[in-house]
């Protein structure tokens, strides 16, 4: 386990360096008036400001223009919670599948941070569900973990994987199980993973369960719901 996980940290190190110096290469080479354009779609996307996307588009910027971390308009919409501009820059081609620097997309930025209308607007605009997160886990996996009811109900709505294992060997329940508080979100949560057809016997590589940790943090609400589904 310990040699996969240098593997992985060296391949994650060649990655994050390859997409450095390509983002170098490209800055270097820009006017400073596609510069100014570039920071200001940016910006727009951060902010929310529709106006000033409208403009920078009618100007000739691009919408997936990108910052030193490779994030986009998009990107930045998503962090802030911008759904008006994330709507808009989705109109105008903006790519949910762009991905930045940390691994993250729009798509997998907005399942983690639980920006359930954000994803819902993605949907028809093709996300890619065998791009993984940094930790090698789909947008399903932080919306589990962190209790994002509404956003796992979208999730729900797609093709996306339920057993997917991330890099660390855990799937979305096992996540549930060992690092939330099993609270009455991650209960629901829970169950509405279940409901679709999440395998809860799926085991993590020390051999244990979502049920086996529930049971070891005395997550009792959280094992009453576990072994409900087991039990059908």
């Amino acid at each position: 386990m310990r040699r996969r996980a240098l593997h992985l940290g060296r391949d994650l190190f060649a990655a994050l360096a390859l997409l450095a110096a390509s983002a170098a290469v490209l800055l270097a080479a820009e006017t400073p008036d596609a510069a100014r354009q570039r920071l200001a779609m940016l910006d727009a996307g951060e902010k929310g400001d529709l106006s000033a996307i409208n403009r920078l588009i009618t100007v000739g910027t691009k919408v997936d223009v990108t910052d030193e971390a490779h994030r986009t308009p998009l990107y930045m919409a998503v962090l802030a919670n911008q759904i008006g501009a994330a709507k808009l820059l989705l109109s105008e081609g903006a790519s949910v599948n762009a991905q930045a620097r940390d691994f993250d997309t729009p798509w997998l930025l907005a399942g983690a941070l639980g920006r359930a209308e954000i994803l819902r607007l993605m949907i028809p605009h093709g996300p890619d569900f065998n791009i993984l997160n940094r930790f090698g886990g789909t947008a399903l996996i932080p919306a589990c973990e962190k209790g994002h009811v509404a956003a796992v109900r979208v999730l729900l709505d797609t093709a996306i994987n339920l057993d997917h294992v991330n890099a660390l060997g855990w799937t979305c329940l096992i996540e549930i199980a060992y690092l939330s508080d099993g609270g009455p979100r991650h209960q629901e949560i829970a169950r509405l993973v279940l409901q679709a057809g999440a395998d809860p016997n799926i085991a993590d590589r020390r051999g244990k369960t979502a049920l086996a940790h529930a049971e070891a943090r005395r997550l009792g609400a959280l094992v009453t719901v576990l072994k409900a589904h087991q039990a059908k």
